[in-house]
Formats: C-alpha cells, sequence, structure tokens
C-alpha cells in the first residue's frame, strides 16, 4: 500500500509515532516533539483528510487509519516503534497493535479507550454527523471543543482553547464526518489491552468526559503490563493543560522499551 499521508521526521534515534486525535492535526503534539526530540525520532503524521494529507477514500475506518500508519513505517523502513495515540489516534494505535504487533516494542493510550461506543454515543455520533452536514465542520467543532478541557485550563487559558477552536476552520466537513463514522463502527478492542504481550501506557484525566477515568481506569486492571497515570482536574487534552507531566511520563515509557527486540 502506498501512504497518501503527510508526517514528519524530527530528532534521531529509536522510532516514535505520535497519533492525533479528532478535530486535530498532528501539530497537538508540538510540546512533546520539543520535549523528546533529544531522545528519539519523532514520527507524527496528519491523519487522511487532514493537514496536508490527501484522502481519496469514500470511507475511512480505523483499520485502514492503521494500515496508512503501517505504510508509513514501511517506506521509513522502520521493522520496531513506539506508537502513542491520543483520543481516535488511540483507537488507531490499539488497532494496530491489534493487527501488528510485531512492529511495537509498547504502545500509549493518551486520554482514549478500547470500549466500542455505547448506543447512546453511537447515537450522538450520528447527530454530530448531521449536524456537520448541515452547519459545517467550524460550528460544530466551535461548540465542542471547550468542552474538552478541564475547569482549571479554561479559565487559566482561553486563548490557547481560542487558537484551536480557531484551527477547526481548516477541516473539511468530509473529513470530520468520516472520522465520526469510523469512531462509531469501531470494535471493542479490550481484548487487546487483555492479551497483548507488550508494555502499554495510558493517560487519563479526572474531568475528562470523552474518555472517562472511570473507563480508563477499569481497562488499566486488564494486565499487569499496563501503566496507568491519572492527571488531576485535566480534561481531555493533556498535552496541552498538563505538558510537562505528560512528557515525563512518555519519555520515562519510551526509555524503558526503546531497545531493539532481536529476533
Amino acid at each position: 500500500m502506498q501512504t497518501t499521508i503527510q508526517y514528519s521526521i524530527t530528532g534521531k534515534g529509536f522510532p516514535v509515532v505520535l497519533i492525533h486525535g479528532f478535530g486535530e492535526d498532528s501539530s497537538i503534539w508540538n510540546s512533546q516533539v520539543d520535549f523528546l526530540k533529544e531522545h528519539c525520532r519523532l514520527l507524527v503524521p496528519d491523519l487522511p483528510g487532514t493537514g496536508q494529507s490527501h484522502n481519496s477514500s469514500n470511507e475511512l475506518t480505523i483499520e485502514s487509519m492503521a494500515a496508512d500508519i503501517k505504510a508509513m513505517l514501511d517506506r521509513e523502513k522502520i521493522s520496531q516503534c513506539l506508537m502513542f495515540g491520543h483520543s481516535m489516534g488511540g483507537y488507531i494505535t490499539l488497532a494496530f497493535a491489534d493487527l501488528h504487533p510485531g512492529y511495537l516494542n509498547g504502545f500509549g493510550l493518551v486520554h482514549s479507550t478500547a470500549y466500542a461506543d455505547n448506543e447512546e454515543k453511537k447515537k450522538n455520533r450520528q447527530r454530530g454527523i448531521e449536524v456537520i452536514g448541515e452547519y459545517g465542520g467550524y460550528a460544530f467543532l466551535k461548540n465542542s471543543i471547550a468542552n474538552l478541557f478541564g475547569n482549571r485550563f479554561k479559565a487559566s487559558h482561553p486563548e490557547a482553547i481560542a487558537a484551536l477552536i480557531e484551527k477547526s476552520k481548516l477541516f473539511s466537513n468530509r473529513a470530520l464526518q468520516q472520522y465520526y463514522q469510523a469512531m462509531m463502527l469501531r470494535p471493542d478492542r479490550t481484548d487487546v489491552l487483555r492479551n497483548t504481550t507488550l508494555p502499554v501506557l495510558m493517560i487519563g484525566g479526572t474531568e475528562d468526559i470523552a474518555a472517562p477515568i472511570s473507563d480508563v481506569s477499569e481497562q488499566a486492571t486488564l494486565s499487569d503490563r499496563i501503566q496507568l497515570h491519572v492527571l488531576e482536574g485535566v480534561g481531555h487534552m493533556g498535552m496541552l493543560e498538563a505538558t510537562q507531566p505528560v512528557n515525563q511520563y512518555l519519555l520515562d515509557f519510551i526509555q524503558q522499551h526503546n531497545r531493539v527486540i532481536q529476533p
């Protein structure tokens, strides 16, 4: 498969992939890239339909986006890496770990979940698809992005939230609808967490309404290979809300698991 996604490569050393979530692009990881670039080689893609990444597919799925990540790794001749995904990027990371575990030394879910959408969540996503179709992606994201942050960050950094909302003007309605459809149809992947032989990092926030800490904590008990870090007073956007702790959690995990595994 020839990838059409665009991605940046920063730093040298063991490969680490950072996958963004819904309503974001690769720049959501900028603070992490700046911190980690002295320690590893970072590959940070824009998912199909985001940023400079072309999307010619009539239907994106979580699995097809995992295949795009695999194609990126193959293009760069990378056979082992660590992979971290935020929110929807975590769903893609889980799919990759399910389908291509041999590429991974370990993986991480940042404000993400292995659970499939329940019926209420599916209905909400379907309504979101309809709202985007009627009013546009910017109107939809303008009303939803602020709710992703914890109360403390909303009060102290309104300019950062406003900048993220402004950037959402760049997203195409079609891509946003396809992402929601992909998330709505994804399967439960708790078995991946339960059965993996790989180390897993999970990061959650106590004020996260998108990936509730109760769900994240419950999933963290599925295997003794899972490390859980809980961010107090943080919502769904720990990369921005709690940059220093998130950076350190990622670095610690990378340094523990960045050795090439001999076949």
